[in-house]
Formats: C-alpha cells, sequence, structure tokens
C-alpha cells in the first residue's frame, strides 16, 4: 500500500470517530502539516472530506454515498448463512431466516431440525403475517404509520385455536413485539409447534429480516423454547453487525 493512500485512509478513520483540526491528524500521523493538508484538498475535492468555519474536518458526502451503495450490496442470505449454520448445530433445531416483500413474509433461506421432525415451510414461500413469529417481527420492525393499514389488510385465516384473528389482536400483538424485541409463534400457525424470532438490521438500525427457531412441544415445550432466546439473538446480532449494524447506537 502506498503511503500516501494509507495516510488518506488513517485520515478516514479518524474522522469516523469526530471533527478533527488541521493539528490533530497531523499528530496522529505524525507528519508535517503541509503533508496532511495536501491530502485534505485532495479528498475534499473528491467530496470525501469537508472544513468548517473552524477549519475542522468531517466526512463529507461521497464517502457517505459509497457507505450506503457498499451496505445495499450485501447480501443478507449470504451474510446469514454461517451464523444460521451455527445456531442449527448449537440447537439442533429448524431455523428460518424471512424477509418483508410488501405485502407478505417469505421465508429466504432454512436449515432443518437435525432431529427426523420437519417443518411444513419452504425456502421462497409466504409466512402469514398474523401468525408465525417472523411475520410478526418484520412488521414490528417497519414504522408504525404503517401498522394499522397492514393490519386491516390481513385475511386473518384461523389455522389453530391460538390464531389471532382480529386486527385490534395483532396491533397489541406488534406493539409487544416492538417493546420486548423479539416475537413469539406459540402454536399459533401449527399446532405443538413454538417458534421465536429476532430481528436482523442493517446499517441504518432498520429491521432488514428476521431470524427465528421452530420447535415441535415434542421436543421442548414453551418455555423451553423461550430459554434459547440468548442464542437466536446472538446469532441475529452477529449477522445485523455484518451488515453494518452498530449495537452501542442504541446505548447512545
Amino acid at each position: 500500500m502506498s503511503q500516501s493512500l494509507s495516510r488518506a485512509l488513517t485520515i478516514l478513520g479518524a474522522l469516523g470517530e469526530g471533527p478533527k483540526s488541521l493539528e490533530q491528524l497531523a499528530a496522529q500521523l505524525d507528519v508535517h502539516k503541509s503533508t496532511v493538508l495536501r491530502l485534505l484538498r485532495t479528498m475534499e475535492s473528491e467530496r470525501f472530506v469537508r472544513h468548517d468555519a473552524d477549519h475542522r474536518y468531517v466526512l463529507a458526502s461521497r464517502f457517505f454515498e459509497l457507505s450506503n451503495r457498499a451496505l445495499e450490496q450485501r447480501d443478507v442470505r449470504t451474510l446469514a448463512r454461517p451464523h444460521l449454520s451455527a445456531l442449527n448445530a448449537a440447537t439442533g433445531q429448524t431455523i428460518h431466516l424471512a424477509v418483508y416483500e410488501s405485502p407478505e413474509a417469505v421465508y429466504i433461506d432454512k436449515l432443518d431440525a437435525i432431529q427426523s421432525v420437519r417443518m411444513y415451510s419452504r425456502v421462497g414461500r409466504p409466512a402469514p403475517l398474523h401468525c408465525t413469529a417472523v411475520g410478526k417481527v418484520l412488521i414490528a420492525g417497519l414504522p408504525r404509520s404503517e401498522w394499522q393499514p397492514i393490519a386491516e389488510r390481513i385475511e386473518y385465516t384461523k389455522f389453530t385455536e391460538r390464531t389471532i384473528d382480529t386486527p385490534e389482536r395483532y396491533l397489541a400483538e406488534v406493539e409487544l413485539v416492538a417493546a420486548q424485541g423479539y416475537a413469539e409463534d406459540h402454536e399459533e400457525h401449527e399446532s405443538f409447534v413454538n417458534c421465536i424470532a429476532v430481528p436482523i438490521r442493517d446499517g441504518t438500525g432498520a429491521v432488514a429480516a428476521a431470524v427465528s427457531m421452530s420447535v415441535p412441544d415434542m421436543l421442548l415445550n414453551h418455555e423451553q423454547v423461550l430459554a434459547t432466546l440468548p442464542q437466536v439473538r446472538s446469532a441475529a446480532e452477529a449477522i445485523s453487525e455484518e451488515l453494518g449494524w452498530d449495537p452501542r447506537r442504541e446505548d447512545r
């Protein structure tokens, strides 16, 4: 790597931490201010950096354009697969990955349980929004202004006695999911099957997908499935970080 390129990358990294003066950047690079200024002027001409009235430098529009394009080009299914495989191996249970493609949620990946029990779901098949954990998580991740119209469009097919069957009940469920950060399907889509799902976030913090684990109650009961939530959440967070999400943002 050329010395100039190395220095330019160091400058971008430093500015990623916050505004910096010419003096601060020169000190960090341990070079004369004139050297740093030449680099900054080149980067400023290409809109990678800009300076304010106090001559403090910050990242500029071109940098963010490229960052957004890089995030858009990341394939959530490809990035998620190693983490889903690890979760499948650790739990032995069926793992799903789903995305929201209006007006429905769609399974885009699935790893079958290690045991002989197989789930009804298929890659490419829609997941009912009102009675699957992934469907609830994906809708809870949308702007609140979209919840009511979606709730009113749903056909509340009654799959089991536990299936949510009204817009009012569905909206209350979505509110709960948004508050607690995960969703359940407690024998709502298939009798004797429990499921939990957690959101996957992209670099902007938006919910890009959902990861879930489904288990027949002959293998694990409802409470035992809930006890695996930390494992499912850990997988979702690892995928989110690969998509550019910074978990520290939620603490700010």
